[in-house]
């Protein structure tokens, strides 16, 4: 029997020519892409899935493509109107041509983009995460916490070469108030795919040190809003809501809100900002203090005078009393008197004892308690040193310890 046959080229010309015929114009088409590359060249290669919406499982997938002339103006609108960067795991809706290559096979070449498209995907995931995490119950649970009257011990994390961190430690380190903080980095990646995988661990490293740390304080200042997608993880809103301490956020732009700032216990603006609210809360633990030691020093002041009074009147009464009454009552006013007067004195050394406790305290918090420990401030023209780059060799530098101060000529420096 004779079997009409083809060769394979004959039928890739069919093919071709079927997909020609039916497919002469772009369409647009909804899709998730599963795989993105740019290429040296200058073109995007691409792979476009979807999946059951119910079982996740693949129903389709497809190469596309996106020509070096098409990319820089698709990438560049899409960026500017969504906040985002195209890239794996995105859904998308973009025109297409058809196209099939004899020896390549199918593919589709991208023609243009709905950024529209992508910003509703965005923002309904990002509200499917904040229900998640309602759900879950863990939106709130930092913001429960309380921030320490004296936060000094801060755990950070940041990129150790990003301005907003030098930016962040000037802002401590300087305080006009003269409060010393004891700080902690611990280094992540604060933008890209890569980020709330870092960031996370830095968390857990945190987590083991849990007793040495009063907040954590996530820095990230500067960049472009494009990098921000990170913060709009689940895992990583997840951790931060669950940690153990507050987490003060400082990695936003003025107009934009991530999901880490949602959860966090304070959001701010700027990694200044975020050393301000540490300083801010210091300057209101001092004035409580020293309000409340006014109040005390005046309640006693105003016992005393109360009871110097009473003391007053009662020595009036007794003398008149020994006056007009017999030997046996003056002796019984004796007694009494007595008695009077210890208990004032018992009193009064009672409210003196809680001033000077209160006395003591605020002691430990100042620099001349630190002297007396052994500690040593140094400093170079009147400013505090707190790096070996501040100094050089032939500088004069002032020693401050708890009975004195000695001055030194800096002769070698070393790290």
């Amino acid at each position: 029997m004779d079997i009409k046959s083809y060769s394979l080229f004959e039928l890739t010309q069919f093919i071709n020519s079927v997909v020609k015929v039916n497919f002469e114009e772009s369409i647009w088409i909804r899709a998730e892409i599963s795989e993105f590359r740019e290429h040296s060249n200058g073109h995007c290669y691409l792979e476009f899935i979807e999946k059951d919406s119910h079982t996740d499982t693949l129903k389709a997938k497809i190469r596309g493509n996106i020509w070096v002339n098409t990319y820089r103006m698709i990438k560049s609108y899409f960026e500017e109107n969504t906040g985002q960067t195209l890239k794996a795991g995105l859904k998308v809706l973009v025109a297409v041509t058809v196209e099939f290559h004899d020896v390549f096979g199918l593919s589709l070449n991208v023609k243009d983009i709905d950024p529209t498209f992508t910003l509703g995907e965005l923002a309904k995931r990002r509200q499917e995460i904040i229900r998640l995490l309602e759900k879950d119950g863990v939106i709130d649970m930092n913001k429960g916490l309380q921030i320490p009257v004296l936060p000094q011990r801060i755990a950070i994390i940041s990129s150790a070469t990003a301005a907003g961190y030098d930016d962040f430690c000037n802002q401590l380190d300087n305080n006009s108030e003269g409060f010393i903080f004891y700080r902690k980095l611990f280094p992540a990646i604060m933008q890209g795919d890569q980020a709330a995988d870092s960031i996370i661990e830095a968390l857990d490293k945190i987590s083991y040190h849990i007793d040495k740390f009063d907040v954590v304080v996530m820095i990230r200042g500067g960049g472009a809003t494009t990098d921000l997608a990170c913060f709009d993880s689940y895992e990583l809103a997840s951790h931060c809501a669950q940690f153990p301490l507050p987490v003060i956020a400082g990695i936003g732009h003025q107009r934009d809100l991530s999901i880490v700032d949602l959860v966090a216990h304070t959001s701010v603006k700027t990694p200044t900002a975020a050393a301000t609210l540490l300083i801010d809360t210091m300057q209101n633990a001092e004035t409580n203090l020293l309000d409340t030691y006014t109040a005390i020093y005046q309640l006693l002041r105003q016992k005393i005078q109360n009871h110097q009074k009473k003391v007053t009147d009662f020595g009036w009464r007794i003398r008149h009393a020994l006056l007009n009454k017999s030997s046996a009552k003056k002796i019984f006013l004796e007694k009494q008197k007595s008695r009077l007067t210890q208990s004032i004195r018992l009193a009064i050394s009672n409210e003196t004892n809680k001033l000077m406790l209160i006395e003591s305290k605020i002691e430990r918090h100042s620099p001349s308690f630190l002297l007396k420990y052994g500690y040593t401030i140094t400093t170079l023209n009147g400013k505090r040193l707190t790096s070996i780059d501040e100094v050089k060799t032939g500088d004069i530098i002032r020693t401050y310890i708890a009975d004195g101060n000695i001055e030194s000529t800096v002769n070698e420096c070393r790290k």
